[in-house]
C-alpha cells in the first residue's frame, strides 16, 4: 500500500469557540475507498491530553492502513481556543466530538456516511456516549460505522474506587475539598484552583499510581500542561458512560489493559458487553498503550484495530462498503 505522509492543520468551530486539528489524508490505494470515499476515524485524547500527546502514532497508522483521520483538541485545551484554560467539562467534550465530526466529514475524500469514533481513557467513554446519542437521535441507523474505544474510563465512581488503594481518603478528600472551592468560586467570578494532572506517589494531583508521572510526560507533546481545574473531581463524579453503551448501534471494540491502574478494567468489561463489543485484552497498565512507552503495546494495540475495522469496513468492489 502506498502510504502518505500528510498532515493538515483544520480550525473548527465548537459551541463558538475555536478548536485546532490534525487531518490526515488516507493511504492513495486504501481498501477502504468506496464510490463516496474513505471512511474517517474521528479522535480525541483522554484526561486532560492534547493530540500532541501520543495520538499521532495512531493515527498515522490508521492512515496508511487506508482510514482518513481527523484528530483534535478539546476547547481550553492544547492548540484549541476556550477559556478558562485546562477547565474540563464533560458536556462541552461530548458538544466538541460532534463538532469534529461535522468537520471531519466536511474534508476532501472523506465517505460521510462512515464515521468511525475513536478514543482511549477518558474518551474512550466519550465515544459510546457520543455513538449512542447519534443512534437515538438518527432516523434509522446513524453514520457511525464503528467505534473503538481503547483502555476506557467508563465510570467516575468505578475509577474512584479502583484509585482508593493509591490515593487514599486523605488525597480525595483534600481533592475534593479543593474541587468545591473552584467550582464555587467560578460561580463568584474567580479563577479555577488548579491542581497538578499526574504527580509522584503521594502528591497532591489528580493522578499518582507509581510511574504514571514518568509515563504521562514521556508522551507530552509541547502543547500539553500538567495542571488542570480542580473542579474536575465534581465532573468524573457524575460520569457514567457505561450507562449509554447498550444503545450504540454500531459495531465497537473495546481494547482493555488488565493491569490498568486509572481506568478499572472490570467496569470497561461490563460496558463492553453491555454495547455487544469485540473485546481485547492486553496484558499491561494504562499508559503501555502508548508508542512512547518502554513496554509498549502500541504495535499490537494499532494492529487489533485495523483487523477490526478490515471486517466491517472494507469494500466488496460488487456489493460496496462492508457493515
Amino acid at each position: 500500500m502506498t502510504s502518505t505522509d500528510t498532515r493538515r492543520t483544520v480550525r473548527f468551530v465548537s459551541a463558538g469557540t475555536e478548536c485546532d486539528a490534525w487531518f490526515f489524508d488516507a493511504a492513495a490505494d486504501s481498501p477502504f475507498a468506496g464510490a463516496a470515499g474513505v471512511p474517517v476515524v474521528v479522535m480525541a485524547h483522554g484526561f486532560c491530553g492534547t493530540k500532541d500527546s501520543g495520538l499521532e502514532p495512531y493515527a498515522r497508522g490508521l492512515a496508511a492502513a487506508g482510514l482518513a483521520v481527523f484528530a483534535f483538541d478539546y476547547r481550553n485545551f492544547g492548540l484549541s481556543g476556550g477559556e478558562p484554560r485546562q477547565q474540563v467539562s464533560m458536556t462541552g467534550q461530548i458538544a466538541d466530538y460532534h463538532a469534529a465530526i461535522d468537520a471531519a466529514v466536511r474534508q476532501p475524500g472523506v465517505d460521510p456516511k462512515r464515521v468511525v469514533l475513536w478514543g482511549l481513557s477518558q474518551s474512550g467513554g466519550h465515544v459510546l456516549m457520543v455513538g449512542a446519542e447519534l443512534a437515538r437521535t438518527a432516523e434509522g441507523r446513524s453514520d457511525v460505522a464503528a467505534v473503538i474505544s481503547m483502555v476506557p474510563m467508563v465510570s467516575g465512581v468505578a475509577a474512584g474506587i479502583h484509585n482508593y488503594p493509591t490515593a487514599g481518603a486523605a488525597a480525595m478528600l483534600r481533592s475534593t475539598a479543593l474541587g468545591i472551592g473552584s467550582a464555587v468560586g467560578g460561580k463568584l467570578g474567580r479563577r479555577p484552583l488548579m491542581m497538578p494532572v499526574v504527580g509522584a506517589p503521594g502528591d497532591k494531583a489528580a493522578l499518582t499510581a507509581p510511574g504514571y508521572l514518568d509515563s504521562y510526560l514521556r508522551i507530552a507533546g509541547p502543547s500539553w500542561r500538567n495542571e488542570v481545574d480542580a473542579a474536575v473531581g465534581l465532573e468524573l463524579g457524575a460520569y457514567r458512560a457505561d450507562r449509554h453503551a447498550a444503545d450504540v448501534d454500531a459495531p465497537v471494540l473495546v481494547q482493555i489493559a488488565d493491569f490498568d491502574g486509572a481506568a478499572p478494567p472490570q467496569a470497561a468489561a461490563k460496558a463492553a458487553f453491555a454495547a455487544r463489543a469485540e473485546v481485547r485484552h492486553y496484558p499491561c497498565d494504562h499508559f503501555d498503550i502508548f508508542a512512547e512507552s518502554d513496554d509498549s503495546w502500541f504495535g499490537t494495540t494499532l494492529a487489533h484495530q485495523i483487523l477490526f475495522l478490515t471486517r466491517h469496513l472494507t469494500v466488496d468492489p460488487m456489493e460496496g462498503p462492508v457493515g
